[in-house]
């Protein structure tokens, strides 16, 4: 029975580094590589050199494409040893200036698809698997302004925490990854103007550093992965001091 990966958003940023080290870190049959663009996919995979790389694309918006990756598993029947749900995005803006449309689809993509895909990739996950899920130091507190894209990623941080204790008698391992602004497409596609935030351009770190201190957190056993004193400092202070405080140094518009 062949041992794979299943790595959505494969095609750039945090996903593509997760393909790339997770291929050079394990011994894996095939990586299955999820995302919308086929061709950045295909790039990806002539340059993998241990497994062989699978380019699956998905819209994970549409549940029915969730369905035939679905269908793929119980028909191929592999183990499946790690799950990356990277997929996601952000839209930064007021809720009432930014449109219904996008602000539900962060909900479909952040929340309902990465649950979606959890759920069906877990009974071909054998023991000493492990999933890691993409979530967001956002998701510490509340962030007017980038309102429903931190509640999606609170609710990943709390979803995983709580897996990891649902999934230990079968010895599956969960991880939240936690990191703060990343050098990705992530804020050309958040920015309504298509620019990164100049304070955030500023904090940003490297993709391959966090990928990689989230592969040796989930071998560690850990549930979060948080790159970066900065990040651990910001998640401290966000525990300590109440949000209602916090809140009042936002100065947003």
């Amino acid at each position: 029975m062949k041992k794979i990966a299943i790595i959505t958003g494969a095609s750039s940023g945090l996903g593509r580094d997760f393909v790339k080290q997770i291929d050079r870190k394990y011994n894996l049959d095939e990586i299955w590589m999820i995302a919308r663009r086929e061709e950045k996919m295909n790039n990806i995979a002539k340059k993998l050199k241990k497994a062989k790389g699978i380019v699956i694309k998905a819209d994970l918006l549409k549940l029915e494409e969730i369905e035939k990756i679905s269908e793929k598993l119980y028909k191929e029947k592999p183990k499946v040893c790690i799950l990356v749900n990277s997929a996601g995005f952000g839209k930064i803006g007021n809720f009432i200036d930014l449109s219904l449309e996008e602000q539900l689809s962060m909900i479909d993509l952040n929340v309902k698809a990465l649950t979606a895909l959890t759920y069906k990739v877990i009974p071909y996950m054998p023991k000493g698997s492990r999933i890691i899920q993409i979530a967001s130091s956002a998701g510490f507190l509340p962030q007017p302004g980038f309102n429903i894209y931190a509640a999606t990623k609170a609710f990943v941080i709390h979803f995983s925490k709580a897996l990891n204790i649902e999934l230990k008698q079968k010895r599956i391992k969960v991880l939240a990854v936690c990191p703060g602004p990343v050098k990705t497409e992530f804020f050309n596609i958040a920015s309504s103007k298509g620019k990164p935030l100049d304070w955030k351009s500023k904090l940003m770190v490297n993709s391959r550093d966090v990928v990689c201190k989230a592969l040796r957190d989930s071998d560690e056993n850990k549930m979060e992965s948080i790159y970066g004193s900065l990040i651990k400092g910001f998640k401290i202070i966000s525990r300590i001091i109440p949000h209602s405080i916090i809140l009042k140094l936002f100065k947003w518009n």
